[in-house]
């Protein structure tokens, strides 16, 4: 018994055929979205590699515009068998092609869905990667005459100032790493002098943090120097004082863009993979329409479209039964290997019998 099964007339199946082809355009066009949506997030990632420890987030753009070029392609295809189904004479070209076309396209299905499950599971593995990432860029932020470092302050700068934001967790990570270049240290300095000798690596703590970590909006002039002195400037005082720098640590601002901008493709994904969808569903449906037609010898006549030929279950049964056909055929009987290898001894025996001349009497 044939699942879903619908009844078509010739006016039908045509009015079919150009609803399928509007859709199928459609479905182009999501998929010139979706490899879009990919390229612009590859691009915002890559903006920030160097404040990343690996790449394993890539993952979700690059699925992006692999399914959205598949896509494009997908439906084209679809576009063109929908202008062949009312030729008889061109239609059956496509028969063979249409099963593959069926599995792309549920592939492509699939596909988004594991975007959309990505986007969320990836979070993890995100914020370690801006963990580390961030870490190693705030302690080369001082190595401005390094090979390879040189732009590594400039980066930290414009990423605290754009994201405003500052440090890894927050501006107290700026204490516990020098952050400033021998190269501008008074080394004949007593104060610098005590602070690399205070230090157990010798290096130049400070309890301030870059200009970049500042926060315009605040009504005070930046306090940058002696953050944890309350004497160092009138009238504040560190416990209680509000300062005015960012608040928020850098991981956690570009946490929440990203997973902000993966998040706000889910909606957009799951409406692509509805409309692909209703493209698989209604190419099936044109499919059987049109063969059924062909079948009857009645182009102008109506026909059963369907889903599934059978029911779910004996369309597993078929389709198991083939693959396991297919295996059976493709692998070599022990046996049969075993018998023909004993009827070949014997045969070259008798051979070697036959042409032994027999002893002189």
């Amino acid at each position: 018994m044939a699942l879903l099964k619908m009844k078509f007339s010739q006016q039908r199946r045509v009015r079919l055929a150009q609803g399928l082809w509007l859709l199928s355009w459609l479905a182009v066009m999501c998929g010139a979205f979706i490899f879009s949506l990919g390229v612009y997030l590859k691009i915002e990632l890559l903006r920030r590699d160097e404040v990343m420890d690996n790449t394993e987030i890539h993952v979700v753009p690059n699925l992006l515009m692999m399914v959205g070029l598949a896509s494009i392609g997908a439906n084209w295809v679809a576009s063109r068998v929908c202008q062949d189904s009312l030729d008889a004479s061109r239609f059956p070209r496509w028969n063979v092609l249409l099963l593959a076309w069926y599995a792309v396209a549920a592939l492509l299905c699939c596909l988004l869905l594991a975007v959309v499950v990505l986007s969320y599971a990836l979070q993890g593995r995100l914020e370690e990667s801006l963990k580390v990432g961030l870490r190693n860029g705030i302690r080369f932020y001082k190595d401005t005459d390094i090979p390879g470092r040189c732009f590594q302050k400039e980066t930290i700068d414009h990423l605290q100032m754009e994201f405003r934001c500052c440090g890894n967790n927050n501006f107290k990570d700026w204490f516990e790493i020098q952050w400033v270049s021998n190269r501008y240290l008074d080394f004949t300095s007593q104060e610098v002098k005590d602070r690399i000798r205070s230090n157990v690596d010798g290096r130049y703590l400070l309890d301030g943090v870059p200009f970049s970590c500042c926060n315009p909006a605040s009504p005070r002039p930046c306090l940058q120097n002696h953050l944890t002195d309350s004497r160092a400037h009138y009238n504040y005082e560190y416990q209680s004082e509000e300062l005015n720098l960012y608040s928020r640590g850098c991981r956690q601002a570009l946490t929440d863009y990203y997973m902000g901008l993966m998040n706000s493709t889910g909606p957009g994904v799951l409406s692509v993979i509805l409309i692909q969808l209703s493209v698989l569903l209604s190419m099936r449906y044109l499919q059987t329409a049109v063969e059924g037609a062909m079948a009857l010898e009645a182009p102008e006549g109506e026909s059963e479209g369907y889903i599934l030929e059978k029911g779910v279950k004996e369309t597993y049964a078929d389709i198991k039964a083939k693959v396991l056909d297919l295996l059976k055929f493709a692998q070599v009987d022990p046996a049969s290997e075993a018998t023909g290898a004993g009827e070949g001894e014997k045969a070259a025996e008798a051979s070697e019998k036959a042409a032994t001349p027999p002893p002189a009497s």
